[in-house]
């Protein structure tokens, strides 16, 4: 083999590396990544079955049946809803009206909503980002709340006082 010819394999042995590299890569992040869906977006874009993604938006008022472990409650943004069963300890500050946030899959052809996780709001003026923005999108979010505008961009705790909220 000439050096002219070993270089030209070692640089395609470099480049084919290189472009399995990649791929490997590409295909490890596009398994880790979780969508968010409101119930609004659910109508307007079914999900693939069997793909995870975040569900969010406001537990529906009288909506929380319990029993034993499991809990199945209805997930709304004031225009859809979802129904959601979840088996596991529920956080503290989960209750009818409050802003949450999900992660699991759909079950096959009953639109229910089988969750692995559930996230609950930390203080009464936080609310996720992705929540208040479907509620913004959808017509239904309040303005004014001590602050929930405010808490909604990142900024919570921080009302009207002029003091910084906390950091985390």
């Amino acid at each position: 083999m000439t050096r002219k010819k070993r270089r030209l394999y070692f640089i395609g042995l470099g480049m084919l590396a290189l472009g399995a590299a990649t791929a490997l890569v590409l295909t490890a992040i596009s398994d880790s990544l979780l969508y968010f869906y409101s119930p609004s977006d659910l109508q307007e874009r079914p999900v693939a079955e069997g793909q995870r993604f975040r569900l969010g938006g406001l537990v529906e008022e009288g909506s929380v049946q319990k029993d034993g472990e499991t809990v199945r409650f209805v997930v709304t943004d004031l225009v859809h809803t979802v129904p959601v069963t979840y088996t596991g300890i529920l956080p503290d500050l989960f209750r009818p009206g409050q802003g949450v946030v999900t992660e699991g899959r759909l079950t096959a052809g009953s639109g229910l909503f089988q969750a692995d996780s559930v996230l609950a709001k930390h203080d009464e003026n936080y609310m996720p980002p992705e929540v208040a923005d479907a509620l913004k999108k959808s017509g239904q979010w309040q303005h004014g709340a001590d602050g929930a505008e405010a808490a909604a961009d990142g900024m919570s705790g921080g009302g009207t006082s002029g003091q910084p909220g906390p950091t985390y």
